[in-house]
């Protein structure tokens, strides 16, 4: 049975004889993520519609306003879908590789080449699922994100899975390791602290790669069990 201190070693052994591509994959794998999401959100916009009820043409303003932010959104969503799910592969993929290897970042392009249809759609139904899981209640949404967890790094590692059938296999996979997962998480609190105590230079250089890197060893380590 595998364990957090031996999982989180071999994390940081691997990152760390790679240091400067796993940083910046770590960098690029999370500005993307923050992006999309910070976009998504600004765009619901912040006008304040107490003022726009007041004027003759309150009601065809608003639908304009919400016709524009809504055309924002999709145009976003569809960036997500179909830029970014399979540069998500390709991160893990890069993490994945570098368990054993000196990864290159080549690894991030991945998925653009070899099963770009099954990365949108495996990323695509792993987030619809959640997103499902999360609006019926936190809980449902919480175990939902630990079944679907090892989607990308299943995805990255063979291309000819499919997406539905990565799905399959990351609940097999993660059936009785929901919550050791979620401790593992936990053991990284204190990591995330410091980087926001140091205004997230920690973070950047140390905890994010170190983070992706471990949480690629945890997938071999419950594969390796199955």
């Amino acid at each position: 049975m595998w364990s957090r201190s031996e999982v989180k070693q071999k994390g940081k052994s691997n990152f760390k004889k790679n240091y400067w591509r796993a940083v910046l994959v770590a960098i690029i794998y999370n500005l993307f993520f923050v992006a999309s999401t910070t976009a998504t959100r600004s765009s619901s916009g912040d006008q304040d519609m107490s003022e726009l009820f007041g004027s003759p043409d309150a009601v065809k303003i608003a639908l304009a306003i919400l016709a524009a932010a809504s055309v924002v959104l999709i145009i976003i969503k569809i960036i997500d879908i179909f830029l970014l799910n399979p540069l998500e592969v390709g991160c893990n993929g890069f993490f994945l590789s570098n368990q054993d290897d000196n990864a290159t970042l080549g690894e991030l392009f991945c998925a653009y080449k070899n099963n770009y249809g099954k990365a949108v759609l495996g990323i695509f139904l792993r987030d619809l699922l959640i997103a499902i899981g999360f609006a019926l209640f936190i809980i449902p949404g919480v175990i939902l994100t630990y079944s679907y967890r090892m989607v990308p790094y299943i995805l990255a590692e063979d291309p000819s899975v499919s997406g539905s059938d990565a799905l399959k296999q990351s609940r097999m996979m993660m059936k009785g390791m929901k919550w050791k997962s979620f401790v593992y998480d936990l053991s990284f609190i204190l990591w995330g602290l410091l980087s926001l105590i140091t205004c997230g230079l920690v973070g950047v250089f140390y905890v994010l790669p170190y983070k992706h890197s471990s949480d690629a060893a945890l997938y071999q380590a419950i594969k390796s069990e199955r």
